[in-house]
């Protein structure tokens, strides 16, 4: 059974979650603000971590921080009726794995989690480990490296650079990646994906043979000149 964190304010919103994500077979602990939230992350082991942006004492962003300075992996969903593209993109950038504004559709919800989750679990088999010019990447262990240094990247930013190297030499398409990584296609989910393009291509930037060639409207494509 996966267990999950909720972090939620809202006394009824709350009270509403947990009940239907334990009655499709989640186990759920409910923290009603962010200090009590990070006390239970602090106590107990998770699959998924749901938070909520606004909430009294430490709020969301506060609270995904303090998780990421401990557990580099552990999937995270925004939920929140915070809107702007400033906040959802903070919220990406901080290494959220999905951002949803409420209010939010509880069979959707679900459906969010379920496909969070099952990227972040194991590889139960097929190639984890590829060449990228200098650079080696370890999809099992999330870590890229370089020489004698290696970067911890986040479970998404893993997942989107396998797909690129699954295609390497080879078109992308931007709509099979809003599928996989986000499981919809609107305006935030494309430019947060355009954020993780940038990021991933900053990472790489040792190698001047590695190019993410973004071909406009369609997709992207890795090359390592080799």
């Amino acid at each position: 059974m996966q267990k999950l964190l909720l972090i939620e304010d809202d006394e009824t919103l709350g009270y509403a979650l947990k009940e239907y994500l334990a009655m499709k077979g989640f186990e759920i602990d409910w923290a009603r603000d962010g200090d009590a939230g990070l006390a239970c992350f602090g106590r107990y082991p998770y699959n998924l971590c749901i938070l909520d942006i606004v909430m009294p004492g430490k709020d969301g962003f506060a609270v995904a921080e303090a998780i990421r300075r401990k557990e580099q992996r552990l999937p995270i969903i925004f939920l929140t009726a915070r809107a702007l593209k400033a906040d959802i993109l903070k919220g990406f950038g901080l290494g959220a794995d999905d951002y949803i504004v409420k209010p939010v559709d509880e069979e959707e919800l679900v459906a969010r989690i379920r496909a969070v989750v099952r990227r972040a679990a194991p590889e139960q088999s097929g190639q984890t480990t590829y060449q990228i010019g200098q650079y080696v990447f370890d999809y099992a262990n999330q870590k890229l490296r370089f020489g004698d240094g290696e970067r911890l990247l986040t479970e998404r930013e893993a997942h989107l650079l396998r797909l690129l190297c699954e295609q390497k030499g080879r078109l992308l398409p931007r709509q099979e990646v809003l599928k996989s990584l986000w499981n919809q296609s609107d305006y935030f989910t494309r430019r947060s994906m355009d954020v993780f393009i940038s990021r991933l291509r900053k990472y790489l930037g040792d190698d001047p043979s590695i190019e993410i060639q973004n071909v406009y409207g369609s997709g992207f494509i890795l090359s390592d000149g080799v």
